[in-house]
């Protein structure tokens, strides 16, 4: 007969943190520390170095002494956080996964209660809240709706639910998945969690901030943003694929607003930021898909000049409006 004091001595079960590291020495060590220090205690670490050239893989070794058992080094070359990570996510060991950037961080007891949530309500993912930080970076903390209590699809159609750190997964899903494609390289988080959903709905909020989410620059995504729109675009239309059964409720017109008229809404907002690269793309794609209306004319039209053409074109308009 097991008593009531052998429950309680029993282990928690591990969970494993897959760390992907590029040059990211300066925050380095609090991520680590962030990771291993968690007040769930049953924690290990694989951290995957992409090739770093700025120290990184002297602090690694450091924080290894430091941490004795705990902490597994990898190495990998430049292949990319998604590829890096999944090289970690084969070598973990615990019965939950939990995600976290080498320069983000985690509350001290966000393990512990993404777990307690977990295992309290038989789900497969918990996840929580979370705030952008950094440099001139001014944003409030966010809580995420209770996707469970709600239309889960057809939020997660709508955008990515939640940044990579935000989440603790049951091992057992994560190889359902087989971890990440590597084939939208610009979205391969959003294309995770909508997997996700096409397998289980067995999802639990903890409706607290617990994840620090850091921005080096106020200008860090604008660079390939067309690609992460388009990126996105096609894992959403991968999952209205795979699975019609999950999206049947959702009309026709809503999928394409869903989808389509997101590239639209985006292009817009790459334009109203002088990204002309992202912007021009975008307008384009909204035009060969037919997905405009007759006030978006001039834009989509203007987007298949040459890129030179299309950037002088707004600097007169631009002068025509002062």
């Amino acid at each position: 007969m097991t008593t009531s004091q052998e429950i309680m001595s029993e282990p928690k079960p591990l969970i494993s943190v897959i760390m992907p590291c590029l040059n990211a020495a300066p925050y380095l060590a609090q991520a680590v520390t962030s990771a291993l220090e968690q007040s769930y205690g049953n924690v290990e670490l694989v951290v995957i170095d992409d090739g770093s050239n700025d120290g990184s893989d002297t602090l690694l070794a450091d924080l290894e002494t430091a941490y004795p058992g705990r902490l597994q080094r990898l190495y990998t070359s430049r292949l990319g956080p998604y590829p890096a990570r999944n090289v970690g996510l084969r070598q973990a060991r615990g019965d939950f996964i939990a995600f976290l950037d080498a320069d983000d961080w985690w509350q001290p007891d966000a393990l512990e209660k993404l777990h307690a949530a977990l295992d309290e309500h038989g789900a497969d993912l918990s996840y929580c809240g979370w705030q952008n930080v950094g440099e001139g970076i001014v944003s409030a903390p966010h809580v995420p709706p209770a996707y469970e209590t709600e239309d889960a699809v057809a939020h997660f159609i709508r955008t990515c639910p939640w940044p990579i750190h935000a989440a603790l997964v049951r091992r057992s899903l994560v190889v359902q998945l087989g971890g990440f494609s590597e084939r939208r390289f610009a979205s391969m988080d959003y294309d995770f969690w909508l997997r996700a959903l096409s397998l289980t709905r067995k999802l639990v909020r903890v409706p607290e901030v617990l994840a620090f989410y850091r921005w080096h620059n106020s200008g860090q995504i604008s660079a390939v943003k067309w690609r992460q729109v388009l990126d996105a675009l096609e894992a959403q239309q991968a999952f209205i694929r795979h699975n019609p059964e999950l999206v049947a409720h959702l009309p026709a017109e809503k999928l394409r607003d869903l989808t389509e008229g997101q590239v639209l809404r985006q292009a817009y907002r790459a334009f109203w930021k002088r990204d002309l690269v992202s912007a021009r793309k975008l307008f384009r794609h909204a035009g060969l898909k037919g997905h405009y209306r007759f006030q978006d004319l001039r834009h989509i039209v203007s987007a298949f000049l040459p890129l030179p053409l299309y950037r002088g074109l707004i600097k007169i308009a631009e002068r025509g409006q002062v």
